[in-house]
């Protein structure tokens, strides 16, 4: 069975179910995208990683990683492998030098992890169809629903504050382990500077 690499598009707060996030795969070079839902502690430790955010203490992906490496394992891909009543199930593709095996993961695990390791990210076509949505890209982040019609982008608003004011909130987000909020603000600074 052939596979169709994904890409990360986007993340978002999840309006339907509090305190989960919608993590948009995009198949790369083509137009469907796979929204997958996901707990907010894995939302904050994909953030971190898209975001190149340094903690004063490992995540536990990152502890994974830094476990798997001293040990002399490698993730060499994540395939999201089964959808099944609305549950994505993945894999992590892992080597020791000596052998490949599979290791069931939850998918958002397995996606901070891919991110981790810089490994590619798959699924099978069958998935596609089955839980896959077209976009149009010019439209794509006013179009993105859930399943139950729910909108899942959200969009967060910081224009009211000035850039010394915002830099204050990075910092105090990144005290407070607010990843996720830390990466939308520090876009807000880029997007003015």
């Amino acid at each position: 069975m052939e596979k169709i690499r994904l890409e990360i598009i986007g993340m978002s707060y999840s309006q339907s179910q509090s305190g989960a996030y919608a993590l948009i795969l995009g198949e790369k070079g083509g137009k469907r995208r796979l929204p997958i839902i996901i707990g907010g502690f894995e939302a904050q430790s994909i953030a971190i990683e898209l975001e190149k955010i340094k903690t004063p203490r490992p995540l536990t992906h990152d502890l994974f990683k830094s476990f798997a490496e001293t040990f002399g394992i490698t993730i060499s891909e994540v395939i999201i492998n089964k959808f099944s009543e609305g549950v994505f199930y993945a894999v992590l593709v892992c080597s020791d030098g000596n052998s490949d095996m599979e290791i069931d993961s939850r998918t958002s695990d397995a996606i901070a992890i891919a991110l981790r390791f810089k490994c590619p990210i798959y699924t099978f076509e069958s998935i596609m169809v089955a839980a896959g949505i077209l976009i149009d890209e010019e439209t794509e982040k006013s179009k993105i629903t859930e399943p139950m019609g729910e909108p899942l982008i959200e969009e967060y608003e910081f224009s009211e504050y000035s850039i010394p004011e915002l830099e204050q909130m990075l910092q105090a987000s990144i005290e407070n382990e607010e990843y996720e909020k830390a990466s939308r603000i520090r876009d807000e600074i880029n997007k003015r500077k």
